[in-house]
């Protein structure tokens, strides 16, 4: 990283010095890259004795779904920055609070695992959603409802929706029950709280007895959380654009704009991204060293889930096709990018037959990338209890030879 010798701002409209902050740090786009590997556990030894919990912590928030190739996608976050750490082991992090609460999940991203220290900065939103009102399901008797809810849990305990009285009405997987709608609204609201899974299922508590007392609070206000929230994301990011801040927590770009001078993060200037950047002062004070991982990498994983900012540091375009129709796919159903030496050189699209990892597609970008994906996917079969991996497709028929005797070598 290069400081200036005297602070100079590009002025054109929508660059620094709309902010009113002038960049006086210069990174290369090769620095920037290198600081959001960082940022995110992914250059440098990884921290094993903090765990997956100490992954949920630095990133912030870790993205849930409910597609299951290889993993959910939120076993998949820890596995890449701490290698073959035990899947049961990843679930007792997250759902697990040796008797008081170490997570939670909410709106972030998109509905993610949160560190439970999270709780009091998404206040904002469940104040929001109580303005609003409703949620996009209507309920026929919403203060009944709620009503039979909170007693339930009050007397009960800890439950599931189905032990509520059912989550669905029959239908489709939206067909909510009234129940349902009930529980997520209370969620969404914030009275009750998500801390653990079963099966699964999400498991709901009252949130005054499930989120520690020094947390359970709304104290906070809307610029206080906003604050807090986009100082976390550029942590964990390391460097990061005003469009990379509001997509991290989900914001809006003029709440980025009306905190972001108060958030402690540096305005920089990164070469060839054109536009203002921030870092975080600790990801500064010394230059990123140490291994890279090579791992594969779930599409919902934080460091890939922004497509506009892949592609900039990157220069790497990955889209998730699970949702498009078959045919028209170009990598396949759960393609997984490649990451080794500090690049995204290739994608993977798996699944499991038995004790066999199968490649089903794959893509490379350089014979270069042949032996880390051999590497990563014997990683992987490892870690799922697989003894064999078998590559279906490859789009390059020299690569694939080349693969084939590498995962044989």
């Amino acid at each position: 990283m290069t400081t200036a010798a005297r602070p100079k701002a590009r002025t054109t409209a929508g660059r620094t010095a709309e902010h009113g902050a002038r960049a006086e740090v210069r990174l290369s786009a090769g620095q920037a890259r290198r600081l959001a590997l960082r940022a995110q556990g992914l250059l440098g030894a990884p921290d094993r004795r903090a765990g997956t919990r100490g992954v949920l912590r630095r990133l912030g928030a870790v993205q849930l779904d409910t597609i299951s190739v290889l993993a959910r996608s939120h076993e998949l976050v820890p596995y890449a920055r701490l290698g073959a750490v035990g899947r049961e082991a990843v679930e007792a992090a997250y759902w697990s609070g040796d008797g008081e609460a170490a997570a939670f999940e909410y709106w972030s991203h998109a509905a993610c695992i949160l560190p439970i220290e999270e709780w009091p900065l998404f206040a904002f939103r469940r104040r929001a959603i109580r303005r609003r009102g409703h949620r996009w399901h209507v309920m026929a008797d919403a203060e009944g409802s709620c009503a039979t809810v909170r007693e339930r849990l009050k007397a009960e305990g800890p439950l599931t929706a189905s032990e509520l009285g059912g989550a669905k009405n029959g239908g489709e997987w939206y067909d909510w029950s009234e129940t349902k709608i009930a529980v997520e609204w209370l969620l969404d609201t914030g009275e009750v709280v998500c801390t653990r899974r079963r099966g699964w299922k999400r498991v709901y508590d009252l949130a005054e007895r499930a989120v520690p007392q020094e947390l359970f609070h709304d104290d906070l206000d809307d610029a206080a959380c906003i604050r807090r929230l986009v100082a976390q994301a550029g942590a964990a990011m390391g460097v990061a654009t005003r469009a990379d801040l509001a997509d991290y927590h989900r914001l809006k770009a003029e709440q980025v704009d009306a905190v972001i001078g108060e958030t402690g993060l540096v305005p920089v200037e990164v070469e060839g991204w054109g536009r203002p950047a921030w870092a975080d002062p600790a990801a500064l004070a010394e230059e990123p060293r140490g291994r890279h991982r090579t791992t594969l990498l779930s599409p919902f994983d934080s460091l890939v889930w922004d497509r506009p900012r892949t592609e900039r540091i990157f220069g790497f375009t990955h889209r998730l096709e699970a949702y498009v129709p078959k045919a028209r796919r170009v990598h396949g159903y759960f393609a997984m990018p490649l990451l080794t030496g500090g690049a995204l050189v290739g994608r993977v699209d798996p699944a499991r037959e038995g004790r066999t990892l199968v490649a089903r597609q794959v893509s490379m970008e350089s014979p270069k990338a042949v032996e880390p994906m051999a590497r990563a996917l014997w990683e992987a079969a490892g870690w799922v209890g697989c003894d064999a991996v078998r590559v279906e497709r490859c789009d390059d028929a020299r690569l694939a030879a080349a693969l084939v005797a590498a995962l044989e070598g």
